[in-house]
């Protein structure tokens, strides 16, 4: 698993709230604060922006800079890299756990995914990475549904907000990816294109 470090530092850093930890009316407070004492400073280069940028995505899915860097490789390659960056970093199997709501960070999903309580279309599975197609079933396993990692589930659903590329079947432990992820429900502040402006400069 990625060492992320310090999350509030990391955060204050990149002024995004880009970890569950940071999402707190402090944290917002200390942001509004810092941005204020830095009004009228000179601003940030074209480099540092991107960096920065590319920081709040890379760390909001918690991946190394060499799996981020493969990511927007593949989608650098493509006719719409940037629907192709957002579902290439959204059909991650831990995406789509954190999307169902069986875990309340990305985090915890690849916990949970590494400790063997997930399968895809039957099959036991420990890698947070692996690529899920549409129509893939994903469930949790037999012999961890009674752990309290999953107890009352279905309570706590019902206050989850799932995209509308997921769906999840609490009565059954089970879901699916039901469509191409869409980038209008993006969860990072990130601007995409100084992502990709960082890597082909």
């Amino acid at each position: 698993m990625v060492k992320i470090g310090p999350k509030f530092k990391i955060a204050k850093r990149l002024n995004a709230s880009i970890f569950e930890k940071t999402q707190t009316k402090a944290f917002m407070l200390s942001k509004e604060r810092s941005a204020k004492n830095k009004r009228g400073r000179r601003g940030n280069s074209d480099y540092q922006r991107q960096l920065i940028e590319k920081q709040k995505l890379r760390l909001t899915y918690g991946l190394s800079e060499r799996q981020f860097s493969n990511y927007v490789a593949v989608a650098l390659a493509s006719k719409v890299p940037q629907a192709a960056l957002f579902i290439g970093l959204e059909t991650r199997l831990d995406s789509i756990i954190y999307r169902m709501g069986l875990t309340p960070t990305r985090r915890a999903a690849r916990q949970m995914v590494s400790h063997g309580h997930i399968t895809v279309n039957g099959r036991r599975t420990t890698i947070p990475s692996q690529k899920i197609h549409k129509g893939d079933v994903i469930a949790v396993r037999e012999g961890s549904r009674q752990g309290s990692l999953f107890g009352n589930l279905a309570e706590k659903l019902k206050e989850h907000k799932m995209p509308s590329w997921v769906s999840f079947d609490a009565s059954k432990m089970e879901g699916t990816l039901t469509a191409d992820p869409a980038s209008s429900d993006q969860d990072s502040t990130a601007d995409i294109g100084a992502v990709f402006e960082f890597y082909t400069r």
